[in-house]
């Protein structure tokens, strides 16, 4: 179980700055693959391949779990969690409130003022990727049954 919480861990700790990596080479796939598609003068509108279905969930997945990441690790400090509202400027006293989903991060004065320190950008970001892993998964499975439906009347 301790090093499942490890791997978690260095997970969500090396995702924002993998994320980008990952976003740009799906995306790239993605831009080949259309401009060959309008090279060859097939860019009428047909349902999606596999492989793109594929490279759109990678692309949306990685954006998602890449910005929970980043929500996640922004309230994240390790010593004290006075110190990281310090850090913020955030006057007064301190207690931190955390919330996973929708990913939320406060320092709460005891005058019961909260300053948010996960960025504004973030939740979008997890909630778009997550319904375009949804709608890709969706469409996959469409594009299998596609192409087994096309081998078994060759067959």
């Amino acid at each position: 179980m301790t090093s499942l919480l490890s791997v978690l861990f260095l997970a969500l700790t090396f995702a924002p700055f993998v994320t980008p990596f990952l976003v740009a080479g799906a995306g790239a796939a993605l831009a080949k693959r259309g401009y060959q598609r309008l090279r060859l003068g097939t860019l009428r509108w047909h349902p999606p391949s596999g492989r793109t279905c594929v490279l759109v969930l990678v692309m949306a997945g990685s954006a998602a779990f890449g910005a929970y990441a980043w929500g996640l690790m922004s309230g994240f400090y390790i010593l004290d969690p006075d110190q990281m509202c310090a850090a913020r400027g955030v006057p007064g006293d301190h207690v931190v409130t955390r919330a996973m989903l929708p990913v939320s991060s406060q320092c709460v004065t005891s005058a019961g003022e909260g300053t948010e320190l996960v960025p504004g950008w973030v939740n979008p970001v997890v909630f778009v990727g997550l319904a375009l892993c949804g709608l890709a998964l969706g469409a996959s499975g469409d594009a299998v049954r596609r192409k087994v439906r096309a081998r078994a009347r060759v067959a």
